[in-house]
């Protein structure tokens, strides 16, 4: 999870190709892909961006009001009693903020973190605990962080500790700080149908988390759930919740750990222009916009906010893909698309954070891949990073290795992420008679489980994508065009055998996009997006501003028509 920070190139990179590697015949007996050779990790130095910067302790940290009761630092990674700044990039790899300067936090290249929750000193050191959430669900602890991560006393990077598993049933996971007095930090934890539960702190980093309590039902209608630390002077954990509307409601800590939180109080509308908002310590609150500027806003104690104030340079936090303890529903497993020359050739855009799509990749320009289906497919490992699916003469491969044979009988294969609620990639196939079939993928990409027919008729779709969630629940969703062009979201329900609710109509007028993809995530909001390709050759963004709904078409350039599959 945790490496030295650098640039990844979508698992490939662009190798020289030899005349003997075109796949115009079947793949060898052994069983590996050709293809295979170009999908290498790139991790070149990392070129100096925007330099960042946070609001230090007292009065410049963006007028905020000093605590005024104990209230535990949930990220104070250098010990001058503000909070920083932890984050994942663009490309999964792991940093911290203090002050100033940007560092690499840690240098394990395992899997990158689905959310990382910072939880404040649990051990009696002087160093923050911090949790993470990988895709599969395995709640990982890491002991006495500074700014590079968790060290012993040697300068050793330490391992971190399995403390749970099986939190891939919750769609938001963040500490609000001390819930019940005891001067720990607590975690919070949001199920897709709304229940909320509490993890009260133990301070055994063996065990560091309770048994859950529930707190109530209903925390489904937000789409950020913020911990907030203290607010207003207290000591204890307050938290603040945005709804779909943009509206910000302010909840005041009880100290109660059964009714942690008292009757919601708004504070006012418009903060859908943030695409995270994080606690910025001291009771205030920062917000990230689609330029990846962050704006800060001083408490005045009652839960009500100072107007903002920008904090560091305009896009210094464009590369921040998602912010320890960010409100977001967060996401991770697709970062971008594959496209096709009718020729054969082979490109790479990725996703930057700022709703726009990087530079393009040559993966290879020779016209080497003429009867291949090259694609994109949502993570099928625990790495959290997309994998490429490979189609050619009815063999089926995923980043190489061959998963099986007899699939040219499907006229569309897509891999949209976690459909049955356990962690795992999984795959989606249509036949030409417009059966739908699952396959529960195994969690390592090497092998998927014996298909289960989940649907007959969907021939009247000519064209079936899904890379993350476009309902706001935090479930993996799929969206189909018709051959009249209207448009529909299927919501995920987390079930193997019926993993599609009731279609929803989210537009008309889809019909004379040549190419229609799911890149995932474009602006670090957690919800999946769309891009298309019009008449004209221009690629369009739409943005998911859920539930189940699209921002206007915006023109990212023009020139795509030269590709005959996006994906």
């Amino acid at each position: 999870m945790f490496s030295g920070r650098g640039r990844r190139v979508a698992a490939c990179t662009a190798l020289a190709l030899s005349a003997g590697m075109l796949l115009a015949t079947p793949a060898s007996a052994d069983g590996t892909d050709p293809a295979a050779s170009l999908f290498a990790e790139k991790r070149p130095a990392a070129t100096d961006g925007p330099k960042k910067s946070l609001p230090r302790a007292g009065s410049d940290r963006a007028g905020a009001m000093g605590a005024q009761a104990v209230s535990p630092l949930l990220s104070d990674l250098d010990g001058d009693g503000a909070e920083d700044v932890i984050y994942r990039d663009e490309y999964g790899l792991v940093n911290s903020v203090v002050g100033d300067l940007t560092w690499p936090f840690g240098d394990w290249s395992g899997p990158s973190p689905l959310d990382i929750v910072p939880i404040g000193n649990q051990g009696g050191s002087s160093l923050p605990e911090v949790l993470t959430v990988t895709m599969d669900g395995t709640l990982t602890l890491w002991k006495d962080n500074s700014e590079a991560g968790s060290v012993d006393a040697e300068g050793e990077h330490r391992p971190g500790v399995r403390v749970g598993g099986g939190w891939q049933v919750y769609n938001k996971i963040a500490s609000p700080g001390d819930v019940n007095d005891d001067g720990r930090a607590d975690v919070i934890a949001r199920t897709p149908a709304g229940q909320l539960y509490v993890y009260i702190a133990t301070g055994d980093l063996n065990k560091p988390l309770g048994a859950r309590i529930l707190v109530g039902g209903g925390w489904g209608v937000y789409d950020q759930l913020v911990g907030l630390g203290d607010a207003n002077g207290d000591g204890r954990a307050d938290l603040y919740a945005r709804d779909n509307a943009g509206t910000l409601w302010f909840y005041t800590g009880t100290g109660d750990k059964f009714k942690p939180f008292a009757t919601r109080k708004s504070i006012g509308g418009g903060w859908n222009v943030y695409s995270q908002i994080v606690a910025g310590g001291d009771g205030s609150l920062l917000g990230r916009d689609l330029g990846g500027t962050l704006y800060g806003y001083a408490p005045y104690g009652n839960g009500t906010l100072a107007p903002r104030v920008r904090v560091g340079n305009a896009g210094a936090w464009s590369d921040a893909a998602q912010i320890a303890n960010s409100g977001t529903i967060p996401y991770l497993g697709r970062d971008g698309v594959h496209a096709m020359t009718p020729g054969g050739s082979w490109y790479w855009y990725q996703n930057l954070t700022t709703g726009k799509l990087a530079p393009r990749d040559t993966i290879d320009g020779d016209n080497s891949f003429p009867d291949s289906h090259l694609f994109g497919v949502s993570s099928m490992n625990n790495d959290g990073r997309a994998d490429i699916g490979h189609l050619v003469n009815g063999y089926f491969f995923i980043d190489g290795a061959q998963i099986g044979t007899g699939w040219g009988i499907y006229n569309s294969v897509f891999g949209p992420g976690d459909l049955t609620g356990d962690g795992k990639g999984d795959i989606v196939a249509r036949d030409k008679n417009g059966a739908l079939y699952l396959y529960k993928g195994n969690g390592l990409g090497t092998a998927l489980a014996t298909r289960v027919k989940i649907g007959t008729g969907w021939q009247i779709y000519n064209k079936l994508v899904g890379a993350g969630d476009y309902t706001g629940d935090g479930r993996t969703d799929i969206v189909a065009r018709t051959t009249g062009g209207d448009l529909y979201v299927y919501p995920g329900t987390g079930s193997a055998t019926a993993p599609f609710a009731t279609r929803v109509k989210v537009g008309s007028g889809w019909g004379g996009f040549k190419q229609l993809a799911s890149p995932g995530d474009l602006n670090a909001d957690g919800k999946g997006d769309l891009i298309a390709v019009n008449g004209a050759g221009e690629l369009v963004r739409y943005l998911n501003t859920s539930p189940s709904k699209f921002a206007p078409a915006v023109k990212l350039g023009p020139g795509y028509q030269i590709y005959n599959r996006i994906g």
